[in-house]
C-alpha cells in the first residue's frame, strides 16, 4: 500500500509538473515548430498505468471510469504498434505526424506532454469535425517502458493500474449520497444482475464488443446496462421499455418510460407508466433475483434499462 502511495503522488507531481511547464510556455512563440519524431523511442515497449482527469481523478461523478488500457511500441515516425486485447497482438496502425507534439494514430488525437525513453505523458485532444481542440479534453495518460516498471520500480502494470486511494474516497463519497437520495444513483462499475428464478423468465444484458472502432472501450456496459427480458405464458402478449433504479438493498424503483408516445399524448403516457410499472411490480420482482451494483467493492443505488416482452400461453408470440 506504501509503494502504490508513493506512485501515486509521483504521478500526481509528474502530471501537475506538466500542465504547469505547458500553462507556462502556451503564449511563448520564441521556439519554432516542428514535426515531432519518436524516432529515439522506437522498439521501446511501453504500457498505460494511468489515465487522470485535470483534478487527479479516475472516475468522475457519473461513475465513468478511466481506464489505462493501451501498450504501444513506436516502429517509426510514421507507425505505431499498439496492443489489440482481443486479437492478443500488437498491431501496426499508420501515425500522423503534426507541430506542437500533436500525432493521430488509432483513430486518437493525442498530445505529447512529457516524452523519455522510460516514461509518456500524453494529453488526449478532441476532434470537432476537420479540426482538433488543442486545448484538450484534461485528460491525461501515463506509460511507462516495460523495463522500467521491471527494473526500476520493480513492480508490475497491474498493481501500478489499480485505483488510487483518491480515487476510493471519492467514490464513497458518492456511494454516500446515491444510498441517501437514488435522485443521486451513479453508474456501478460491476453493473446490477438480474437472475431469473424461473423457467418462464429469460434474461439476456447487452453487452458492446471492444473493438478498434470504439478504441476498445466498453464503457456502455456498466455505463447503461440493458437488458432484454422475456417472460413466457404472461397474461397476454406486450413490451415495454422503461429504466429502473436499483438501490443497494436491491430493490427496483421504476423511473420512466423510454419510448415517444407521440400522439398518444399524457394520457397514453399514464397508461403506459402505470402498466409497466405493474409488470415490473409483479413479474420482475417476483421472478427476478435482483443483486445491486457495486464500485471499488462499495454498493450503491444505479440505474439500468429494461426492454420486457412477454408472451401469452395461448399464441406463443410476442408483439413490439
Amino acid at each position: 500500500m506504501n509503494n502504490q502511495i508513493k506512485h501515486f503522488g509521483a504521478l500526481l507531481l509528474l502530471i501537475i509538473s506538466v500542465i504547469s511547464v505547458s500553462c507556462n510556455s502556451s503564449g511563448s512563440n520564441s521556439h519554432k515548430k516542428q514535426l515531432i519524431s519518436f524516432r529515439h523511442l522506437n522498439g521501446i515497449n511501453y504500457s498505460e498505468v494511468a489515465r487522470l482527469q485535470k483534478n487527479g481523478l479516475s472516475f468522475n461523478e457519473y461513475g465513468y471510469q478511466l481506464e489505462p488500457q493501451w501498450k504501444l511500441k513506436f516502429v517509426s515516425d510514421d507507425s505505431v504498434s499498439i496492443f489489440s486485447p482481443i486479437k492478443n497482438q500488437f498491431i501496426n496502425f499508420p501515425l500522423t505526424r503534426g507541430y506542437d507534439s500533436v500525432f493521430n494514430a488509432a483513430r486518437s488525437w493525442l498530445k505529447i506532454k512529457k516524452m523519455t525513453k522510460d516514461s509518456l505523458v500524453m494529453e488526449i485532444l478532441k476532434a470537432k469535425g476537420d479540426s482538433i481542440d488543442i486545448s484538450g479534453a484534461k485528460v491525461y495518460m501515463l506509460f511507462y517502458a516495460d523495463d522500467y516498471v521491471k527494473n526500476v520500480l520493480h513492480t508490475d502494470t497491474t498493481t501500478l493500474r489499480h485505483p488510487s486511494r483518491k480515487d476510493t474516497l471519492y467514490i464513497k463519497s458518492l456511494v454516500a449520497k446515491a444510498n441517501t437520495d437514488i435522485t443521486k444513483a451513479f453508474a456501478a462499475r460491476q453493473p446490477v444482475q438480474l437472475i431469473s428464478k424461473s423457467a418462464l423468465v429469460k434474461v439476456k444484458q447487452e453487452h458492446t464488443p471492444p473493438d478498434i472502432m470504439n478504441n476498445f472501450d466498453a464503457s456502455d456496459d456498466y455505463l447503461d446496462p440493458t437488458f432484454n427480458i422475456t417472460i413466457n405464458k404472461a397474461y397476454q402478449d406486450f413490451y415495454y421499455s422503461f429504466s429502473v433504479c436499483v438501490d443497494d438493498k436491491g430493490k427496483m424503483h421504476y423511473l420512466k418510460p423510454l419510448i415517444d408516445f407521440g400522439m398518444a399524448g399524457d394520457d397514453g403516457k399514464q397508461a403506459y407508466i402505470r402498466v409497466s410499472q405493474g409488470v415490473m411490480d409483479s413479474y420482475l420482482k417476483y421472478y427476478l433475483q435482483t443483486i445491486p451494483g457495486t464500485t471499488l467493492g462499495f454498493t450503491h443505488a444505479s440505474t439500468i434499462t429494461i426492454h420486457v416482452e412477454g408472451k401469452a400461453a395461448a399464441s406463443g408470440t410476442g408483439k413490439k
